[in-house]
């Protein structure tokens, strides 16, 4: 049987082309900052963002953990979403690498606002932790922010004295759904990270953005954190090829869940959270059957999908193109799940 993979973005494979690249880059020792590649990819990465400087990272985790450990600081509180991925999906670093206190905000689809950071900056008091940073993650859960509350958060953060971080691993999504430039979402952030890894393609890598000062201090929490490469010419050259070529294309794989998540709605057994498709990501759950028994179910019919919770999670993505949405729509649609016993 042929098996889709919709668990993450992340699943993809350099294209040929971009394997070639790879293999033709010109290298040298980023210790020393003296790859070639490198230097070009975080010079596009400031350009992109908007920002001073960049630097090339191993992965989108530890881009959030630098700015957390730079700009929040050890024994400081940073107010994030209550589902971001800083909280969830990063093994407790912000706190036991940053030794940075996350205080989790409900929010609407993850989205945070003025509004709800209000009553939430603590200042001054001896025996509390002093709130240092706002994080913002776009998209989250493929859902992108309004552009509008990220200004209003910039205009908090300005005057509580609290830096701004966005975790913008699928911010390429964003731009493209949007319309909306990446350097503008970036505008409203003092550190932005993105993935070179997941819908742009490229087989490893992450990028954080920001001032020269704060790029400098982050080369040394890099290290300190085993994250000195050496010929990262070879991982940059990939991410190159990525943001060269894979930015624009990031429209089919939005069309691709649209796609699917209607079909999932013709078909009838699904829940189907068809407003928050907005980018490449579908949730759904199916009544009375838990996420875990769908998971084999579909499996069953050659479709891969992860779970957060009950919650079905599809995501489509470079390895899946028009011919292959499809055959995915149709599987969805004569799919029958079973209760599990």
């Amino acid at each position: 049987m042929n098996y889709y993979d919709l668990r993450s973005d992340t699943v993809t494979k350099p294209t040929p082309e971009m394997r070639k690249a790879i293999a033709e880059a010109e290298v040298g020792d980023d210790v020393y900052r003296e790859d070639p590649t490198t230097t070009k990819l975080e010079a596009l990465a400031a350009e992109l963002t908007g920002k001073e400087a960049a630097l090339l990272l191993t992965s989108g985790s530890m881009g959030n953990l630098v700015a957390l450990y730079i700009n929040g600081g050890r024994g400081n509180e940073a107010l994030l979403s209550s589902n971001s991925h800083i909280i969830h999906h990063e093994v407790g670093s912000v706190s036991a690498i940053a030794g940075v206190l996350p205080i989790a905000i409900e929010a609407p689809r993850g989205i945070l606002s003025a509004d709800l950071l209000q009553g939430k900056v603590k200042r001054g008091m001896y025996d509390m932790a002093t709130t240092t940073l706002v994080s913002v993650e776009n998209t989250i859960g493929g859902y992108c922010y309004p552009i509008e509350n990220l200004a209003g958060i910039q205009r908090f953060a300005k005057k509580n004295n609290l830096a701004v971080h966005m975790d913008g691993a699928r911010i390429f999504n964003a731009h493209i759904a949007t319309g909306i430039s990446v350097k503008e979402y970036a505008a409203h952030a003092d550190t932005i990270t993105f993935c070179l890894s997941k819908g742009l393609g490229a087989p490893i890598g992450s990028i954080i953005c920001g001032t020269k000062e704060f790029i400098d201090r982050a080369l040394t929490v890099r290290k300190m954190l085993g994250g000195g490469m050496r010929q990262t010419g070879i991982i940059a050259a990939g991410g190159l090829y990525a943001l060269n070529h894979h930015v624009k294309r990031l429209k089919d794989d939005h069309l691709h869940a649209r796609a699917i998540a209607e079909a999932l709605v013709d078909a009838g057994w699904a829940d189907v959270d068809l407003e928050g498709v907005q980018t490449n990501i579908i949730f759904f759950t199916v009544p009375g059957i838990p996420g875990s028994a769908v998971l084999s179910q579909l499996k069953k019919i050659g479709i891969l999908a992860n779970t957060e919770g009950d919650t079905v999670r599809l995501v489509t993505n470079l390895g899946i193109d028009d011919e292959d949405t499809v055959e995915i729509c149709a599987r969805l649609k004569s799919f029958e799940p079973e209760a599990a016993e």
